[in-house]
């Protein structure tokens, strides 16, 4: 009889139902297209998206920062933590056997107790039991506990990807930014390298008493002018080193080089129908994660209702001498079924269950708003990509201009139709063209990363030296290879 109850109730346990809704992925309203889509935007599925650059001295970089950087570490030991978060609630589901073992020797006061001449006093004790004890899942909380720690797991593993995206694109937007600050360099050491020489020649014109005090100071001017902007490109470059080398997981020092800004290929504009996000984006897949976390925690709250019942017991041996612990008399057992009823708390269960609601209706709000961020942040980057695309195009014609315009400006200051003034204004309006130029070429490759990152396209995690792309059930192979499974 004591068999058929068990089996019944294991039977149960294991069939029992479930309190608390089940997660239903919500229904999200997602754009037809992108407002700019670029129209010859191709699909990137051959290689690393940071690999367009053509440059393996920015791969190799890439490299060393999945490997040192110090926020990934974390983020990868945030993942263990929940692993064994995870591990720990769902034991809950299995009985919990646990043995115990004591020797020892007393002896009592014969004027207390009625110690006869037989009995041994002091005596020694010897005693080995196995104690057990199981919790009936019949209302699901440990399933639902154990429904919710594992989505809480995910989320921490979409939460370390999220982390490698944002540090691919650090590396990268890091790297182009240092190679912007040297074509800047390049070009004020360039400019105050002519001014100088320009300098040098009106100082002996000015000997010569062919130009006066007033245009040599004027050349004067625009070489210390264009000298001093060097030492402050200078100290940027130190900073933005240093700053790289955090990313690296290393000590500040200096960073490689390897092709020039302008030697740099432009990655190509990654594609996909705005919905794709939803699969992409490591951060929505994060934020539906805690949303099934917060659904499965309201089922967990609402079985607080219902009896908690368990199986305990005991089996051992306790004997007063060693060589008869193992034999028959020796033997101890006891089983007993506890139940927990909750008759009147007051309203404390009620107040978790709400508590439990109100935070899922929380979690589905910053899940919606994460998908409308991310809308926002493709559109900003469309729009970023597109029209700097057109500004650098407009300021290319504008230098092409202005060095057409120095160029005959100084023929006619050598040939005597005109002031070295003018010859000033046609540099000075170069020099900073060429300047801008620069710069907006540094944002236009910004904005390509920023875009890649905003899509969560293209290839974002490495493992044992090959790049993974997203769309490949990471999280399922994860699953899979760990062993954490659905408790349903």
């Amino acid at each position: 009889m004591r068999k058929i109850i068990l089996s019944l109730l294991l039977a149960f346990t294991l069939s029992g139902c479930m309190m608390g809704p089940d997660y239903q992925r919500p229904n999200i309203e997602t754009p037809d297209a992108w407002r700019f889509e670029e129209k010859k935007a191709r699909e990137i599925s051959n290689v690393a998206w940071w690999e367009q650059f053509n440059d393996p001295v920015l791969n190799d970089l890439i490299r060393v920062a999945l490997k040192e950087n110090k926020d990934l570490k974390i983020a990868t030991a945030r993942v263990e933590e929940f692993m064994g978060r995870y591990g720990t609630t769902r034991a809950a589901l299995f009985p919990q056997v646990y043995g115990a073992a004591s020797t020892g020797r007393s002896r009592v006061s014969e004027y207390e107790y009625n110690i006869t001449s037989a009995a041994q006093n002091p005596a020694s004790n010897y005693t080995i039991l196995l104690n057990g004890s199981w919790e009936l899942d019949l209302w699901g909380k440990l399933r639902r506990g154990t429904e919710a720690a594992r989505a809480d797991l995910l989320s921490q593993e979409e939460g370390r990807i999220s982390v490698i995206l944002t540090l691919l694109t650090s590396v990268a937007s890091a790297y182009v930014n240092l190679g912007n600050l040297d074509r800047q360099l390049d070009i004020a050491g360039r400019t105050a390298q002519s001014r100088k020489e320009s300098y040098d020649l009106f100082q002996l014109r000015f000997q010569g008493g062919v130009i006066s005090e007033l245009e040599l100071s004027q050349a004067k001017s625009e070489y210390e002018q264009t000298l001093a902007i060097i030492p402050v490109l200078e100290k940027i470059i130190a900073q933005q080193e240093n700053a790289f080398c955090v990313l690296l997981g290393r000590n500040p020092g200096p960073i490689p080089r390897g092709k020039k800004i302008d030697d740099l290929v432009l990655p190509a504009v990654p594609a996909g129908l705005p919905s794709v996000l939803l699969a992409n984006r490591p951060d929505i897949r994060q934020a539906e994660q805690n949303l099934i976390a917060a659904n499965a925690r309201i089922g967990v709250a609402r079985a607080l209702y219902f009896p908690t019942i368990s199986l305990t017991g005991s089996f051992g041996a306790s004997s007063s001498d060693l060589s008869n612990l193992f034999t028959g008399p020796a033997k101890i057992w006891s089983w007993a079924v506890p139940v927990t009823i909750p008759i009147f708390t007051g309203g404390a269960i009620g107040g978790q269950i709400k508590i439990a609601e109100a935070q899922q209706q929380q979690t589905l709000f910053r899940y919606q708003q994460t998908i409308q961020t991310a809308f926002r942040e493709v559109e900003d980057a469309l729009i970023d990509q597109k029209r700097t695309r057109e500004e650098l195009d407009i300021q290319d014609r504008q230098v092409e201009s202005l060095r057409t315009y120095a160029h005959f400006a100084r023929l006619r200051f050598d040939n005597g139709y005109t002031s070295y003034i003018e010859v000033l204004d046609a540099e000075r309006s170069l020099f900073n063209a060429e300047l801008s130029r620069a710069q907006t070429k540094g944002v236009l490759f910004q904005a390509l990363v920023n875009l890649y990152k905003a899509m969560g396209s293209g290839w974002t995690i490495e493992t044992n030296g090959k790049a993974i792309h997203p769309d490949e059930e990471r999280t399922a192979s994860m699953t899979e290879k760990q062993g954490i499974h659905s408790v349903e």
